[in-house]
């Protein structure tokens, strides 16, 4: 899949994890970006103005660059990146909340219940 948020850097490919996108930004930079947290962070495209997407998607290059080897997961307990150690896992919310970012997901069950 194409992201084009990511596009100014290198796309490399990882066998090992066919679903997620890897890029690298320079020799010691790699990071990943999972189907699921795109999915996310397109839901934020469509609730929050376009500068405050911006404001986003330069913190994970931001993230990216200081921690050098990052996973960006659609949630914690079920990743589904295989790599070492070396790498940090990070949610939507990691990148999100310190921005003050906030988008409440207003989805509930059927109110048409017995």
């Amino acid at each position: 899949m194409i992201y084009p948020e990511f596009s100014a850097f290198t796309e490399i490919k990882d066998a090992k994890n066919p679903f997620a996108n890897v890029y690298q930004i320079d020799e010691e930079t790699v990071f990943y970006i999972e189907p699921v947290f795109y999915t996310h962070l397109k839901g934020f495209k469509d609730r929050v103005t376009p500068e405050e997407y911006q404001k986003i998607v330069d913190r994970i290059v931001e993230v990216s660059k200081k921690n050098r080897h990052v996973v960006f997961v659609g949630t914690f307990d079920f990743p589904q990146t295989d790599v070492d150690d070396s790498y940090i896992f990070l949610e939507i919310t990691d990148i999100t909340d310190p921005l003050q970012i906030f988008v409440e997901d207003k989805s509930r069950g059927s109110d048409y219940g017995d």
